[in-house]
């Protein structure tokens, strides 16, 4: 079955950096445009940045331009999230997506904790 796990997040310092991953399985990972997503405290689920199947195409969110960075590794089944100069705004749960529904269902991964504080 298509699984999405996340893993990374962790407490980070204003100003550090953290690289998110998510494992992908179940389904053919080239085919599909892969995202990352974050839901802060009382907020709503934000696309944060999405990318092509092969990694040729790239967009990101406004709040995380020139900071995070997408990338995948297709031999891997896997897609990142290269996040640096963090701030606190930034805490929140963090999820993978594959962008596309698979047989009319959305996966998401079960999200990943990053806190940014002092």
């Amino acid at each position: 079955q298509v699984q999405l796990v996340e893993s990374g997040g962790g407490l980070v310092q204003p100003g550090g950096s953290l690289r998110l991953s998510c494992a992908a399985s179940g389904f053919t990972f080239s085919s599909y445009a892969m995202s990352w997503n974050r839901q802060a405290p009382g907020k709503e689920r934000e696309l944060v940045a999405v990318i092509s199947n092969y990694g040729g195409s790239t967009n990101y969110a406004d709040f995380v331009k020139g900071r995070f960075t997408i990338s995948r590794d297709n031999a891997n089944n896997t897609v990142y999230l290269q996040m640096n100069y963090l701030k606190p705004d930034d805490t929140a749960v963090y999820y993978c997506k594959i962008v596309r529904a698979i047989g009319g269902i959305q996966y998401w991964g079960q999200g990943t904790q990053v806190t940014v504080s002092s």
